[in-house]
């Protein structure tokens, strides 16, 4: 069988446009890594869509050689659905941050997640309003000082992955935006079919610089990242330790490993499709735990898209495609 993939290199998926961020800013790094990407994917840049909705990240679709919406805040899960139901051969690729996402357009995320749109969520999380001069956000942890929180925040932060696995989410990773295994997980989400909800920690260099160093930093990651692999041990620290399931308190414990035996120490073996264990990765408290990162939850369901066509597509059977027939049915006048 001859390989019809489409065949794309990196420069295809770059457009003319200048980059605009500030120098330093994680967004170039994730616009690189997506680029580097859809080659791999076997899409084409005629065949795909970037969606936005308003902030530092929400400048994404002008520097993808893609069709891109850039739309108003909040709504681009909206925007998303009506392209994906429109023509669903297409890509489609929305792009927002944790402000866009979760504050304005939190309601609109909740129901892009529960109906499973076939999409690729890009969440730029540097929990802190960047584009209107950091303001604290839904993400900003207790305590940071801001222009809107001159005392300090007292809000308990959103976890974006916590919220998308309460709303259905089908699809749920973590990243950082300068990992090397940020491109392996974007292959994955668009593999799933159904939204696929990526949070990418990402860093502000101007108003929320190394916010997630502790974790972000390579010389300590190996202690402070743990990244999940379907069917693989919970291990981290370079396997000297893990997480087992306490029986008792239905949570996560840490545990040492001698010897590299896992087993004998009872640490978990991760299980995609598995919600409760899923929720639990992301909302260990860090630092007293590792950070989860990789794909945490998959588990494939119908999507709104290919229900709705099913759905046309039965409602259209022995009906006649005669568009003036159906105008003229019923009461209607004719005027001389």
């Amino acid at each position: 069988m001859n390989d019809m993939t489409p065949v794309t290199a990196l420069k295809d998926w770059e457009s003319d446009q200048e980059v605009r961020w500030c120098p330093g800013c994680g967004d170039y790094a994730i616009l690189k890594a997506v680029q580097r990407t859809m080659p791999d994917l076997g899409v084409t840049p005629e065949n795909t869509v970037f969606i936005s909705g308003i902030g530092c990240s929400s400048r994404f679709p002008y520097y993808m050689e893609t069709y891109g919406f850039h739309t108003i805040h909040g709504r681009a899960p909206a925007v998303a659905t009506g392209v994906k139901l429109a023509n669903p051969d297409l890509s489609v690729w929305l792009v927002t941050g944790d402000g866009d996402g979760l504050s304005i357009g939190g309601n609109h995320m909740l129901h892009l997640l529960r109906r499973n749109l076939d999409t690729q969520v890009l969440l730029f999380n540097n929990e802190i309003y960047g584009l209107t001069k950091g303001q604290y956000s839904p993400t900003s942890r207790p305590g940071t000082t801001s222009p809107s929180t001159p005392y300090g925040s007292v809000d308990s932060p959103v976890s974006p992955c916590a919220f998308a696995l309460g709303c259905g989410a089908r699809f749920v990773a973590r990243a950082i935006d300068v990992n090397k295994n940020l491109g392996g997980t974007l292959k994955e989400a668009h593999a799933h079919r159904g939204t696929s909800f990526v949070e990418i920690f990402q860093n502000c260099i101007v108003y929320n610089e190394d916010v997630f160093e502790e974790f972000a930093a390579k010389k300590t990651a190996a202690d402070t990242q743990i990244w999940v692999e379907h069917g693989e041990p919970l291990l981290f620290a370079k396997g000297a330790k893990g997480l087992a399931l306490d029986v008792d308190a239905l949570s996560l414990k840490v545990v040492d490993v001698a010897d590299g035996d896992w087993e004998a120490a009872g640490v978990a073996v991760h299980d995609q499709a598995n919600r409760s264990l899923a929720m639990m990765l992301v909302q260990m408290p860090f630092g007293e735990f590792p950070m989860a990162l990789g794909t945490i939850f998959h588990n494939p369901a119908e999507t709104f898209d290919a229900a709705v066509t099913k759905q046309n597509e039965a409602a259209s059977v022995g009906k006649s495609d005669d568009l003036q027939a159906l105008i003229a049915q019923g009461q209607t006048w004719t005027v001389e």
